[in-house]
């Protein structure tokens, strides 16, 4: 079964200094019908105003992974941490106990714009933990690219959850094909461009939720760049 979720029905949130798409209920945004997909609760699509930020904040029982798609991410937190997350970088924050941190866009006239995803860890109370990986858009053209696992399979980060992230950009005949578990669930994003999903189009911002499903493809991309997650249900 897959079920489409258009760019214009995400909850969105304009606090001026941030622009905020919600694919499920987040801050001021609840709609019951989209709390989450398997054990992804969260995933944000954000833009960060020039010199503006979210202050120190904290987060608890949760792996927060960002993934950032132009301008620069300036993160620091309560284990010590201080840098700057590029384009092609992926950071992931193991919560855990708890944690603070404060995400800045240092830049004077470029806005940040980073997805900010949420995904429910095996276990609570977890000791907070941190890293962060450089994956070059080359790995990423015409294939799906591992991201995060729970084992840092291929390089990718360690996530202390049931869950897989894949990137991937896809244009003209440029095409992937995944097996999946049908006793799992898949959520795929369309960050840009247009892209097939199992023969349905998705444009920028539109999601397709896949369960009860054996493969997945990717196929017929225009200028697209798409995250896909295999996610336990």
């Amino acid at each position: 079964m897959i079920a489409l979720r258009k760019s214009q029905d995400r909850g969105y949130a304009d606090h001026g200094w941030l622009k905020s798409y919600h694919s499920f209920s987040f801050a001021g945004y609840y709609d019951p019908q989209h709390m989450g997909w398997g054990n992804l609760r969260v995933i944000n699509e954000d833009r960060i105003a020039p010199g503006s930020g979210f202050g120190t904040h904290a987060h608890r029982d949760m792996e927060i992974v960002s993934y950032v798609i132009s301008g620069a991410l300036a993160h620091d937190d309560s284990m010590g941490h201080g840098t700057a997350i590029p384009p092609g970088d992926v950071q992931r924050m193991s919560a855990g106990r708890g944690v603070t941190h404060s995400e800045f866009n240092h830049s004077q006239d470029e806005a940040t714009h980073f997805f900010q995803i949420w995904i429910e860890p095996r276990q609570r109370g977890l000791t907070p933990g941190y890293e962060q990986k450089t994956f070059a858009a080359a790995e990423k053209r015409g294939r799906l690219r591992l991201l995060a696992t729970p084992d840092g399979a291929q390089g990718s980060v360690t996530i202390h959850a049931d869950a897989a992230l894949y990137a991937g950009f896809f244009d003209g005949d440029e095409m992937a094909t995944v097996s999946l578990n049908p006793e799992r669930k898949a959520y795929v994003h369309l960050i840009r461009g247009a892209l097939d999903v199992n023969g349905q189009r998705l444009h920028a911002g539109d999601a397709a939720l896949l369960s009860n499903e054996t493969e997945l493809t990717l196929a017929a991309g225009r200028d697209a760049e798409v995250l896909v997650f295999d996610l336990a249900a």
